[in-house]
């Protein structure tokens, strides 16, 4: 399946919306998005992934990576419109409480 993504710089944070499924396969695809934006170190990214239907560990280990680097910034990652299933992947890896995973958001 194919990754569709959408992304759009707001004052103080980048909106990215991830829809497909985000697999070994895929993941390079949303890579080239967030590594620019994440290793710039100016912005928020508020990940939209809602339309997202599967997600393998390899989609965790690139947020794991994004928020490391996001982090030595003092810059943050919001993983929004997350589905019960793929919650769940977040909350067995304790990553739910490490990341910002379906929090109310200022400004959106």
């Amino acid at each position: 399946m194919n990754l569709t993504i959408d992304t759009i710089e707001q004052e103080g944070f980048y909106q990215i919306k991830v829809a497909g499924e985000l697999d070994v396969a895929t993941v390079p695809q949303l890579q080239e998005v967030l590594v620019p934006i994440r290793s710039a170190g100016t912005h928020d990214i508020h990940l939209h992934i809602d339309e997202v239907t599967y997600m393998d560990s390899t989609g965790l280990g690139l947020f794991v990576g994004t928020l490391k680097e996001l982090n030595k910034n003092n810059k943050e990652l919001y993983v929004l419109g997350v589905n019960s299933r793929i919650e769940r992947l977040f909350d067995i890896t304790g990553l739910k409480d490490l990341m910002h995973v379906n929090q109310p958001v200022e400004g959106e």
